[in-house]
């Protein structure tokens, strides 16, 4: 391990050397700087974004506020707003929720098999130095994710903030260590077994069910590393925060409640180091009425509002609260210092919807920002509307603000056009 030796220290421990040049070592700044990690949050609401109140008219940075960015103006000039992108293949109305950070194509159809989401892949590369190599979670009612493995499988979202702090902040009692242990003792035994019943399966089937075990195989040596990382951790303690531990949510409808108390646990996640990978769910389908001033209908019948204007303007307050949540979550990173930037410069949250239009189920022209990460914003990156272009290539230039060494994930073949590294 590299050692800091302060400049000032050497001086007063040898006044002989006061022509001694200013060292790497003495530049502590500099070296913890390359220490710093970057960290990604992705974020989706599934009921879409009224797009009237989200896009800007003009291009670039000079561009006149619509609503909805007046409400994150503060970061305006670290965030990038996109128009006229979608994911290739990705339809099926409301079923596209499961493809946000896969771009696997047709979800909706019978027999689809989901692909590895973006946060998975950058878990697998940057999250081995952390407790948690990702986090999945959820705001509303349904069990929605946007976590999917390697083979496809779903990742359970957390949705309740007060079990999401005990997992990140509450030390477990010896005991609970204990039962620790032997669940991951278990846990080996049952994948042990498993493999050892599936290898008697490769001499009886095709070509094509071997390379489907190959990728079987592949997934529980990946289960095994991280159940040998898990095991690592147990003793070690868990970072103390002053943040008071929540009451568990009375009503999972509770959008603007719920979502501040998730989104205060992602911040402290990433400020303690407990993980650099998170994605939260934001599922709108009932949110109950009444909980947001002016609103008296669930949201799923507002997004078919038809467009009659009291069904938009109940809407609107509903997709303001949520606007009004992330600011406050973007100010939090911002406010956050490390090591001679910010909490927010070192992390890209990217924020948006699978649907362009909810109205009519459509999977085009999705509303779609990133804020953070310290790349050189351009304010709004406008694409063709009718000829969309592949908001894949954002997430290629994603994980490679991240250090992940990649060209392309999923239908994304390079870096997004328009949106540059600082």
């Amino acid at each position: 391990m590299k050692k800091i030796l302060g400049r000032r220290t050497f001086l007063k421990a040898a006044g002989i050397c006061l022509g001694l040049p200013l060292l790497d070592a003495m530049n502590v700044s500099a070296a913890e700087e390359k220490k710093a990690p970057r960290r990604f949050v992705g974020i989706m609401t599934n009921q879409g974004i009224l797009p009237e109140f989200f896009f800007p008219k003009q291009t670039g940075k000079d561009y006149e506020v619509p609503a909805y960015l007046d409400i994150l103006k503060e970061h305006r000039n670290d965030m990038t707003v996109f128009s006229g992108v979608s994911l290739p293949g990705v339809d099926g109305g409301h079923a596209s929720e499961r493809a946000f950070l896969t771009g696997t194509p047709h979800p909706g159809r019978g027999g689809f098999r989901n692909g590895i989401s973006l946060d998975q892949l950058a878990a697998e590369q940057i999250g081995g130095d952390t407790r948690f190599p990702s986090l999945s979670l959820m705001v509303g009612s349904d069990s929605m994710s946007l976590s999917w493995t390697r083979n496809g499988s779903m990742i359970p979202p957390q949705t309740s903030p007060l079990k999401l702090y005990q997992k990140l902040f509450v030390e477990d009692t010896k005991d609970g260590k204990a039962a620790a242990r032997q669940r991951l003792k278990e846990d080996r035994s049952l994948l042990d077994a498993l493999l050892e019943q599936t290898k008697k399966l490769e001499a009886r089937v095709s070509a094509s069910d071997r390379d489907r075990l190959d990728q079987y195989y592949s997934s529980v040596r990946d289960l095994e590393k991280r159940l040998a990382k898990g095991e690592g951790w147990i003793d070690i303690p868990k970072p103390k925060v002053g943040l008071k531990q929540p009451e568990e949510i009375k009503d999972s409808n509770d959008l603007v409640a719920n979502s501040r108390s998730m989104f205060d646990l992602v911040r402290l996640a990433l400020e303690t180091e407990s993980t650099r990978v998170v994605t939260v769910a934001v599922s709108l389908a009932s949110v109950t009425p009444k909980l947001i001033p002016g609103v008296r209908t669930n949201t799923h019948e507002l997004t078919h509002h038809g467009n009659r204007e009291e069904k938009i303007s109940e809407l609107r307050k509903i997709e303001e609260a949520q606007f009004k949540v992330l600011a406050e979550f973007l100010t939090g990173l911002r406010e956050t210092k490390e090591q001679g930037s910010t909490l927010f410069n070192r992390t890209s949250v990217l924020y948006g919807t699978n649907m362009g239009s909810a109205n009519a189920h459509s999977n085009d022209n999705l509303p779609v920002l990133l804020a953070g990460g310290d790349f050189k914003h351009a304010g709004h990156l406008a694409f063709d509307r009718k000829n969309n272009y592949p908001l894949t290539n954002l997430y290629v230039s994603i994980l490679q603000r991240l250090g992940i060494a990649t060209d392309s994930f999923s239908s994304g073949t390079r870096t997004l056009r328009g949106l540059e590294m600082a």
